[in-house]
């Protein structure tokens, strides 16, 4: 009856699953959605005006430069609204995952065309989420607010209507669109509200209620930085925290690109779903072994099988209670290793940075000190998809490699004292430490033997070690000779131990994509690496601190000096002839009171004399008494006076 029962729920689950596949789902408005993306894309392109005409705009001279490139968002240099655009990552994150399924395949082609149909589809869905990029990133705030509060509110509501009218799927259960999709509302809700922020601020600028900021604190890390370089002495700092030492050290003088956020976000979100289901599916998959495990133990005992088959029973159901249990305990710690792993690439990527900023490149492999700047330029596209496809797979092989040393863990030491087999686990357990005690110490007692016997004294008693100079040559040769032959037993172990070393360290980091996982010589066969190596070479190369400084400063003296004065030439700096300077500050006086004759009388010497002499007649003295003063190079007259005598 509780078999039939749950037979009845499984299949009403799965009606009703069905029923909410045929209805209007995000999938399907995400299909929906290109229409309205491509328009929202073609008025902020109609907007944009191009830097350069084209041959089209003297054919057609009304588009003015109009429809230039709408550009989503710069992941290079733009370092404004930088969890603006991380919340935009993380409304994407739920269609980026929906791209490893074989549900969004919307139309079948051949087995040899799916990688082109997988470009497909992350063209599809890149433009229909353009619109919230583009809308944040155009420098018309009033009509990107406006679209991105239509286009994200759409967005919000037909979100909602599918987690509420159908909140059920696979694999998840009968709760899966709650569990899934509450990261993308709320993502959509805060984009929601900054671009309403965005709108009541043009708003408020255009009523002179607010003046516009340029965005200039941005970049204003990379100016500190640049003074924290020209300082003498180091100012004296505060005792670092245990957080700071062990964990992370804040550094105001940095901040990470959208590029960088936006990936955290992602693969967060990615994390978070991926351990979900992994948790359900294992589950479902497990009941599923224990339904076989029934069907066998009735089996056996309808059939009288014999004694063997009978003691296999109980050996599977432990087997299969160790490794429900061990599964479900390794699933937080490979969460939490993920999660670690996404932290501490951020931590790697800036004390990269900063080792390139200082030219220091002896942490890379020679082979990567210059790379190709094609390649350079390609790693940033890739890898923000890289990083996140390495970081979900890195933790499925985490995970399995957990759950192998739970089994090990668990059939070596918890099992034998449960079964009340500690003598004998303790025995096996002292025999393999003492094997292996015994061949490490094998290794130090070699290594003692040369320091005490074979090697020179000292040359200075301050020397923390004895010079490579070897004494005892006859008995160094003979211990030479009969340790060769135990040491091609060891190497036969030492070998193994190295091969699963290097498969255990390779595993284990395989979402790091920060570190080879290859060995020296052949990092170059690590794609994954190469694409770091490359990206931290652009990010270094265009995001310098100080040479990003010395071209702002640079190009702000070139417009100061494109759209300075005519009078900036006449300045007082006493370099230059003295004689030539004194003439030229007279001449100019002289134009500025023949346009401006009402000036005279504003002049400190006429504040005190007749109000009966005409401004002309003052005028034309002061001009006879220029001219005069210029052929005789005699001392001015007093009516001719120097700007800085003018009040």
């Amino acid at each position: 009856m509780m078999i039939r029962n749950a037979e009845e729920h499984v299949n009403s689950t799965t009606s009703t699953i069905e029923d909410c596949q045929n209805k209007i789902s995000v999938e399907l408005f995400l299909h929906l959605s290109l229409i309205p993306a491509v328009l929202i894309v073609g008025v902020l392109s109609f907007l944009q005006r191009r830097a350069q005409r084209l041959p089209i705009d003297h054919r057609l001279p009304f588009l003015d430069g109009r429809f230039g490139i709408v550009v989503p968002l710069d992941t290079i240099g733009n370092l404004s609204n930088r969890w603006t655009y991380g919340f935009a990552f993380g409304a994407v994150a739920n269609s980026v995952l929906l791209l490893f399924s074989e549900r969004y395949v919307p139309f079948t082609v051949p087995s040899w065309a799916r990688a082109i149909l997988y470009l497909v589809g992350a063209l599809e869905v890149g433009l229909v989420y353009f619109p919230f990029f583009a809308c944040l990133s155009t420098p018309f705030r009033m009509a990107g607010a406006v679209l991105g509060i239509l286009y994200s509110l759409s967005w919000i509501i037909i979100t909602l209507w599918d987690t509420i009218t159908c909140p059920g799927g696979k694999p998840l259960g009968k709760h899966q669109k709650i569990i899934s999709q509450w990261p993308s509302i709320l993502s959509l809700i805060f984009l929601l509200g900054r671009f309403i922020y965005m709108l009541v601020k043009d708003v408020r600028i255009r009523l002179q209620l607010e003046l516009e900021d340029h965005d200039e604190k941005a970049e204003q890390h990379q100016a500190l930085h640049v003074k924290r370089l020209l300082r003498r002495a180091a100012e004296p700092s505060e005792p670092l925290s245990w957080f700071q030492r062990q964990v992370y050290e804040w550094d105001p003088y940095f901040k990470f690109p959208n590029r960088i956020i936006g990936t955290l976000i992602i693969s967060l979100i990615g994390l978070y779903m991926m351990t979900l289901a992994d948790y359900i599916v294992s589950d479902d998959v497990f009941n599923q072994i224990e339904h076989w495990k029934d069907t066998l133990k009735h089996l056996v005992t309808s059939c009288n099988e014999t004694e063997a088959l009978g003691y296999m029973i109980p050996q599977l159901e432990e087997f299969i209670y160790v490794a429900r249990k061990s599964w479900l305990s390794t699933t937080i710690f490979a969460s939490l290793n993920s999660v670690a792993y996404t932290f501490h690439i951020l931590a790697c990527y800036r004390k990269h940075l900063k080792r390139l900023w200082k030219g220091q490149k002896g942490f890379l492999p020679e082979k990567f000190h210059n790379p190709k700047s094609a390649i350079s330029v390609a790693s940033i596209a890739r890898y923000s998809g890289w990083q996140i496809a390495f970081t979900l797979w890195g933790y499925l092989i985490v995970h399995f490699v957990h759950f192998m040393f739970a089994l090990l863990l668990v059939y070596v030491l918890v099992l034998p004292i449960q079964h009340g087999r500690v003598q004998s686990m303790l025995l096996n357990l002292g025999i393999i430490l003492l094997t292996i005690g015994l061949v490490i110490g094998l290794l130090i007692l070699q290594v003692v033997l040369v320091q005490v016997f074979f090697l020179q004294d000292k040359m200075s008693p301050t020397d923390k070690q004895k010079p490579l100079a070897l004494n005892n040559r006859k008995a160094f040769h003979c211990f030479n000779y009969f340790f060769f032959f135990y040491n091609v037993v060891m190497g036969i172990s030492t070998c193994i131990m190295r091969l699963l070393n290097s498969i255990l360290v390779g595993t284990w980091l395989v979402s790091r994509i920060d570190r080879t996982i290859m060995q020296r010589g052949y990092e170059t066969m690590d794609a994954g690496y190469r694409t770091w190596i490359g990206m931290i070479f652009a990010d270094h190369y265009h995001n310098n601190p100080v040479m990003v400084c010395f071209c702002r400063l640079l190009v702000s003296k070139i417009l100061e000096r494109h759209n300075a004065s005519t009078y900036s030439s006449f300045d007082n700096s006493p370099s230059g002839d003295p004689v030539n300077n004194r003439a030229r500050r007279r001449w100019t006086l002289l134009y500025t009171l023949l346009k401006n004759p009402h000036l005279i009388l504003l002049r400190k010497q006429h504040l005190s004399s007749s109000s009966s002499v005409q401004p002309d007649t003052a005028v034309r003295t002061w001009v006879m008494a220029s001219q005069t003063q210029s052929r005789q190079s005699v001392a001015p007259p007093e009516i001719i006076i120097t700007p800085e005598e003018d009040c």
